[in-house]
């Protein structure tokens, strides 16, 4: 499982790992970034790569209730081409995550300690994701941030493919995102086949860190402190 990813990252390095399209935005750094909130992902559009902001955590086309997203932020890599919450975007719907690190939890004693992974050279990752589009129903009963939309809006999310882990991740955690080489960007948002496995084990370290989690300000710097190295 993926739950929490940094994303600190400038339109010009998003630029640099995935030949983007269009103009250029003014991102704000992410170093706490959760479900249910917007990220910043890339999509073919009209022959281009473009960067787009959608939710995290899937809401298939047909759902009535858009509280099933939070129970869709991950799809297995192994099952996703056949899963009814994730064929058809599978099949069609294809996107690039974008982050420079990502969080698990071990629990060490009593407590929860959070973990920071990201590439020991400090490139930047594009994980294989899934995004959808879902139109408000009449009727919907909608809360958070998506208290303003009205019957007929578009709300598109993504989710992110997950695979077994790899020896360094195992550590933490039996899963993993899925990490793809920069030869498989184009296959992927193309729809091809590509494999879906786990990192090489040379690509990631993982670092302790403080984490506020629960700090309403997920963006600000100061909830993340390094403790150490792995």
């Amino acid at each position: 499982m993926c739950g929490r990813l940094t994303q600190r990252l400038s339109w010009r390095e998003i630029h640099a790992l995935l030949s983007l399209g269009g103009p250029a935005a003014n991102l704000r750094p992410r170093y706490n970034l959760a479900p249910s909130q917007d990220a910043a992902v890339v999509r073919n559009d009209t022959g281009e790569r473009r960067l787009s902001s959608l939710r995290w955590g899937l809401i298939p086309a047909w759902a009535k209730d858009p509280g099933i997203g939070h129970k869709l932020i991950n799809a297995r890599a192994e099952t996703a081409a056949v899963k009814p919450a994730f064929r058809a975007a599978f099949s069609k719907r294809r996107c690039l995550v974008p982050v420079d690190g990502f969080y698990e939890w071990r629990r060490e004693g009593s407590a929860r300690q959070p973990w920071l992974i990201a590439r020991r050279d400090g490139a930047p990752m594009a994980f294989a994701g899934l995004w959808e589009g879902w139109r408000v129903p009449e009727g919907a009963v909608l809360r958070g941030s998506l208290a303003e939309r009205r019957p007929g809006d578009v709300v598109e999310t993504f989710t992110l493919l997950t695979t077994e882990a790899n020896a360094t991740m195992r550590a933490l955690h039996h899963r993993m995102p899925v990490i793809l080489p920069e030869e498989a960007f184009r296959a992927w948002l193309s729809g091809e086949d590509v494999r879906l496995a786990p990192a090489p084990e040379d690509w990631l370290t993982m670092h302790r860190v403080g984490l506020r989690v629960n700090n309403p300000r997920n963006d600000d710097p100061e909830c993340l402190v390094a403790l150490g190295t792995a």
